[in-house]
């Protein structure tokens, strides 16, 4: 299923107009779920960050045993070919991918020999600065490496993520508060998450239940290099129920402003709106 439209697809060393097949209904990463991606941006002619995107899709195939066959460099650059094809201020998602083909003789490991590549680049408009998010309790978890790839962007753990948001969004919140194993938050369904307190900002302190983000780590980076104080830590629910501000960080939309947790009210503070600005300064000088 496509989520955009406008749809230009790289597959077999060309760029294809459409949303075009790309994986056959034996290949590893189809029935067996051996498939990795990540996703960079396109906003306003800018698309922050894409090397790391393209570096991290690289390691998420070698997390799921899959050979990467496309360098960092190579990738970065037929992306910002089929970018080419775009007006500058079309807002594009870019989405490169790996998956499986074959098996070993119980089918179960993906062999190395042949990994499917593709890139998929969609227009999917850009959430406006005004747009917010709510944030409900999930009884769902995020897992342990021991349980499953959580090094890897892979396609296998989002069924947990859509299980989350269905039950958070049957109450009428938009995304959902994910702990880790041991109940401390870790992250939402779909961005990491930060809240604010007296002016000092708090994130989740990484202990391999989620992927600390790409723009998560950027967004630290600026905050530090802003003089803001910044602390990775163990976080509770109940420190959230006594947060300023709370902001989600993920490449979809950068920063989103959360207004709620449960029955929590926030306001769309100045450190969001700040960090916001530092992004697409930085982006300006950098995308």
């Amino acid at each position: 299923m496509a989520t955009g439209t406008n749809i230009r697809t790289y597959f077999d060393g060309a760029w294809h107009d459409g949303d075009v097949p790309i994986m056959r209904a034996a290949d590893h990463g189809a029935w067996l779920g051996s498939g990795v991606f990540d996703g960079a941006r396109f906003v306003n002619g800018l698309a922050p960050d894409l090397a790391p995107h393209c570096a991290r899709v690289n390691r998420s195939a070698e997390a799921l045993m899959l050979r990467p066959t496309v360098s960092t460099e190579d990738m970065v650059a037929i992306v910002r070919e089929g970018l080419a094809m775009y007006p500058k201020d079309t807002p594009v998602y870019i989405r490169p991918m790996y998956w499986g083909i074959d098996g070993d003789i119980t089918a179960i490991v993906p062999q190395p020999d042949r990994t499917g590549f593709a890139i998929c680049l969609e227009e999917i408009p850009f959430a406006a600065p005004t747009a917010t998010a709510t944030l409900g309790r999930t009884r769902f978890r995020r897992p342990v490496l021991e349980d499953a790839v959580v090094n890897a962007k892979a396609g296998c753990l989002y069924p947990n993520n859509a299980r989350m948001l269905t039950e958070v969004r049957a109450r009428g919140f938009t995304n959902a508060l994910v702990a880790d194993a041991m109940g401390n938050v870790a992250e939402t369904a779909t961005a990491n998450i930060f809240m604010v307190r007296d002016g000092a900002v708090f994130t989740p302190i990484p202990n391999g239940t989620f992927l600390a983000g790409i723009t998560r780590a950027r967004h630290i980076t600026n905050m530090r290099a802003d003089g803001m104080e910044v602390h990775e830590t163990v976080l509770s629910f109940d420190d959230f129920t006594k947060a300023d501000e709370v902001f989600m960080s993920g490449n979809m939309s950068k920063i989103t402003p959360v207004t709620a947790f449960e029955d929590t009210q926030y306001q769309a503070g100045p450190v969001t709106a700040r960090v916001r600005e530092m992004y697409w300064d930085w982006a300006a000088s950098n995308g």
